[in-house]
Parts: structure tokens; C-alpha cells; sequence
């Protein structure tokens, strides 16, 4: 382990923007699926990684829905979710805030009910064995239509005390935010927060939309902002927190090489960009793998990857004393390395 690995795996971060579901590993998919009886598509784990080969984001949606097929039981999202938690732990995360998928269960015949309780015990348990918080982030489908958004909020309301935020996700391009203007507006109504993937795959134009529409207070992904000057001094000047997923962008082909990533251009335009795996058992790496091939193919120095840590603290849904001993215990680690 080189000097800067250690430093990066130490690093105390957040976790804003990743996806529960797409944290689920062959090894693992395969346990659960014997474990429910489920047949899946694939005869080894070598033959599911060899599947991990995508020119777009749909190709990976395709995988990935299928391998959701095994999360069937509490346990199955309690397993999920303590085995995220392991690794994130590892890679120095103190808090971490989660993306679920309740239509991809619920359209099952999984309940709702089944999929939060599960992840909430998986929560309870990484807080008692590791110190790490974590928040969970509701995200709706947007390739499935308002209604079925609207009735996923109307499922979620007994545990609304539970979830932090709504989120937007799925195959971006042909659903642009504006198309959940209405139950995001519902949402925020309820006391929830808001996020939205946009300008991953989409134009700069989605990005506005989940401003001007959506309302969000977070932007997930956000690459394309860069395409539009004024976009992009918006996003500075407001101080909206970008959530950024290096490795994903390269492996659904979002950049051309980890040499191409805007991660440092984002820094340098003021953004307040954050670091994130996304899906990490689908794109090769977890958080720090992230912080890592950044730092590699854009030569961020300790300074940047500092700032990039702190920003995940001040764009968490945090309360301000949370923020500020996190952000204490960060500067003192920078201070101790140094020393």
C-alpha cells in the first residue's frame, strides 16, 4: 500500500450517493439466490463479472434488475446492507447516506415493508459495530410513470420518520425531471428532502429542470453542468453539493478514460463535488477504489482529496453539530498525518 492509499483509506468521508441495491456482490447474489431458490441467469461468478461490460447506462440497469431478483426476505436486505457497511468501514466512510429502490421490489410482490425494515436493521447494526451513521434516501423509478411514484410515497408514510430523502434514478435519457414535479413537491411537502440524478446521461438542461422543478438540494452525478458556463456558476455560486461517481463514469462510458474525468475542473469551477461509488459491486470499486483512481488519473493532490472529503460532510443531510465534529475529526486526522 503506497503512502497516498493509506491516507486515502483513512480518510475520514461520507457517502452520499449510493445505490443499496447495486452494492450487491456475485458472491453474495449467489448465497441469497439458494438460500431463496431462485434461478438466475448466471452459472458462476465469473460469469456474472464477465456480464459487467456496458456502453451505457441501460445496459447496466438490465443486470442489475435482474440480480435484485434474490432480495426476497428481511434477512436478504439486512445481509445486503451489513455487507456494504463492512466495506465502506474499511474504506474510512463514518456516515453514509443510502439510495433504495422500493418499485424494483415492490413491482416483485416484495413489500415495502419487507425491503426498509430490513435495510434499517442493517443500519442499526453497522452503527453499533462501527460508529458509521447512515440516512436512507427513497428513490423513485423514472422510467415508471407519476402514479407509481406517487404510490410508492403513499407506501413509504409509516416510515417517513425513517427516510431522509427522495431521490430520482434509472434510465435517465426520455424522462427528464420535470416528469415528477408533482410527487417530488409531495415529498418536500412531508418534511423529506429532495435529490435527483441528472446530467449523467441527460443534458444540462435536466440539471436545471431538477432546480427550477424538482427543487432538490442535492444533485446526483451533475457531469454535464460543464457543458454550460452559466449552469455551472449557478451551481458554484448556490453552493449545490455534486455527487460524483468516478468509476461509474467510466465503466457506463460517461468519460473515456479516468485521464477525461472533470472531477478537478469541478474543484477549480467551485463546485462542491463529492466522491461516491454508486453501484460499486457492478463498476470495480468502492469508495476509497474511487478516491483512488481520481487521484491517479487526474494527479489530485492531499489538499484536493481533503476538500473532496469535507464537501461530503457539508452536502450530507447532517444537522450542523453532526457537520461540525465530523469536520473537527477530519482536521485532525489531516494534522496527525502530517505530523
Amino acid at each position: 500500500m503506497t503512502d497516498l492509499d493509506r491516507f486515502i483509506a483513512g480518510l475520514p468521508k461520507a457517502e452520499l450517493h449510493l445505490h443499496i441495491e447495486g452494492s450487491l456482490e456475485p458472491e453474495l447474489m449467489f448465497a441469497l439466490a439458494e438460500r431463496n431458490q431462485v434461478t438466475i441467469p448466471f452459472a458462476s461468478v465469473d460469469e456474472v463479472r464477465a456480464a459487467y461490460s456496458f456502453s451505457r447506462l441501460q445496459d447496466f440497469l438490465d443486470i442489475y434488475y435482474q440480480g435484485a431478483e434474490v432480495l426476497r426476505t428481511e434477512r436478504d436486505f439486512h445481509d445486503l446492507a451489513t455487507a456494504y457497511f463492512d466495506r465502506a468501514a474499511a474504506d474510512g466512510v463514518v456516515h453514509a447516506e443510502i439510495m433504495f429502490d422500493p418499485q424494483t421490489h415492490t413491482a416483485r410482490g416484495i413489500s415495502f415493508d419487507t425491503v426498509i425494515a430490513g435495510l434499517l436493521s442493517g443500519m442499526a447494526e453497522a452503527e453499533a459495530r462501527h460508529g458509521l451513521t447512515a440516512k436512507l434516501i427513497l428513490c423513485f423509478l423514472r422510467h415508471l410513470d407519476e402514479e407509481d411514484a406517487f404510490a410508492t410515497l403513499k407506501a413509504a408514510e409509516p416510515w417517513l420518520d425513517r427516510i431522509a430523502a427522495v431521490g430520482l434514478d434509472s434510465g435517465e435519457l426520455g424522462n427528464p425531471p420535470e416528469k415528477f414535479a408533482r410527487v417530488f413537491a409531495a415529498a418536500r411537502a412531508q418534511g423529506l428532502r429532495l435529490v435527483a440524478h441528472a446530467g449523467e446521461e441527460g443534458p444540462p438542461d435536466y440539471v436545471r429542470q431538477a432546480l427550477d422543478l424538482l427543487g432538490i438540494d442535492r444533485l446526483d452525478h451533475g457531469n454535464r453542468s460543464l457543458e454550460d458556463p452559466v449552469l455551472t456558476a449557478r451551481l458554484a455560486r448556490m453552493g449545490m453539493t455534486l455527487t460524483v461517481c468516478p468509476l461509474s463514469n467510466l465503466k457506463l462510458c460517461v468519460v473515456e478514460s479516468m485521464e477525461a474525468h472533470p472531477i478537478d475542473r469541478m474543484l477549480r469551477a467551485g463546485l462542491r463535488a463529492t466522491v461516491n461509488s454508486d453501484d460499486p459491486a457492478y463498476f470495480g470499486g468502492y469508495i476509497a477504489d474511487n478516491y483512488r483512481a481520481a487521484a491517479a488519473g487526474r494527479g489530485l493532490d492531499r489538499d484536493d482529496l481533503v476538500a473532496l472529503a469535507r464537501n461530503s460532510f457539508l452536502g450530507s443531510f447532517l444537522n450542523d453539530d453532526e457537520v461540525a465534529g465530523h469536520l473537527a475529526a477530519l482536521d485532525a486526522y489531516v494534522e496527525g498525518d502530517a505530523a
